[in-house]
C-alpha cells in the first residue's frame, strides 16, 4: 500500500475509483482501515484518494503539538504528490474542518466542496470532544451517546433498534484497544481541532460548496452548518435525518453528496 514522505512524515493513503479526483478528508481519530466502507461508494464515480492524518492509523505520529494549517499543510502535499492541481473535496466532521483550512489556503484549487457534519470554530465550534477524556466511563458513554445524536436516550434506543445499532457500533469502535503512541496522535489531534476557527476566512472560498448537516446532530450542530452556508458565497445547506452520523441514518445523504460531488 502506498507511502509518501509529505512534510517531513510518512503518510498512508489509498486511492481507487474514477472519474473527477476528490480528496476525501476523514474524522477524529478515524483512519482508513475503520472508515473504508464509509468512503468506497464514492468511489463508484469519482478518483478518490484518502489518507490517514498526521497520528492516526498507519501514518507516523510526530511529537506535537499539531495546528490545523499542519492537518491542512498534509492535504495539500498529498494532492501534489498525485499531481494534482484541481480538485474536489470531502470533509466529514474534523475532516470538513481541515476542508475550510485548506479551501481558504487554496480556494483556486478547489473546484468543488462538500463539508459533511462539521463547524466552523470560533463561537460556532463543534462539541469539545476533548472534554470527554476526563469523565467517568458511564458518564463518557452516555454523553457520548447524547451527542452522537441528541434523541439517544435509552428509551429512544429501546424502541429504534436501527439506532441502537448505529450506537453500539460506535461505542465498539471507540473502546478498541490503542496503544500509548496511537493514544497521543489521538489526542494531539483534538487539541488541534479544539483551536479550529475559521469563520472570518470562508468568504475566501470561492468553489461550489455544499454543507450537509444532521437534524439531531450534538456535536456540529445545524446552527453550525448555517453559520458555514451564509459565510460562503453561494454554499447550499441540506438537513438530513439523523446526528451526527447521519449518513448511516438516512439513506438520501450519501447518495445526494456524491451527486453533487460528480456534478
Amino acid at each position: 500500500m502506498p507511502t509518501a514522505t509529505l512534510n517531513g512524515i510518512d503518510v498512508y493513503y489509498e486511492r481507487w475509483g474514477s472519474g473527477p479526483r476528490l480528496l476525501f478528508v476523514n474524522g477524529s481519530g478515524a483512519a482508513l482501515a475503520t472508515s473504508r466502507m464509509m468512503i468506497e461508494p464514492y468511489g463508484e464515480h469519482l478518483d478518490v484518494a484518502a489518507h490517514d492524518q498526521r497520528g492516526l492509523g498507519q501514518t507516523a505520529i510526530p511529537p506535537g503539538p499539531y495546528t490545523m494549517a499542519d492537518y491542512a499543510a498534509d492535504a495539500i502535499a498529498l494532492v501534489d504528490h498525485l499531481g494534482w492541481d484541481r480538485f474536489r473535496v470531502v470533509g466529514v466532521s474534523f475532516g470538513g474542518m481541515v476542508a475550510q483550512e485548506l479551501a481558504v489556503t487554496c480556494p483556486e484549487r478547489v473546484e468543488r466542496l462538500a463539508l459533511v457534519c462539521t463547524s466552523p470554530g470560533g463561537h460556532a465550534a463543534s462539541y469539545p470532544l476533548h472534554t470527554l477524556a476526563g469523565l467517568e466511563p458511564s458518564e463518557r458513554g452516555a454523553r457520548s451517546r447524547t451527542i452522537l445524536d441528541t434523541r439517544f436516550t435509552p428509551e429512544w434506543l429501546d424502541a429504534h433498534p436501527a439506532d441502537r445499532a448505529v450506537a453500539d457500533l460506535m461505542a465498539q469502535g471507540a473502546a478498541r484497544p490503542k496503544t500509548d503512541e496511537q493514544r497521543r496522535g489521538e489526542a494531539a489531534q483534538l487539541e488541534a481541532r479544539s483551536h479550529h476557527d475559521v469563520i472570518d476566512r470562508l468568504p475566501r472560498i470561492t468553489a461550489p460548496t455544499l454543507v450537509a448537516s444532521g437534524r439531531f446532530d450534538g456535536i456540529a450542530p445545524v446552527a453550525n452548518g448555517e453559520v458555514i452556508a451564509a459565510a460562503i458565497p453561494g454554499a447550499e445547506l441540506r438537513v438530513y435525518d439523523g446526528g451526527h452520523v447521519f449518513m448511516m441514518q438516512d439513506p438520501r445523504a450519501t447518495p445526494e453528496i456524491i451527486g453533487f460531488l460528480a456534478a
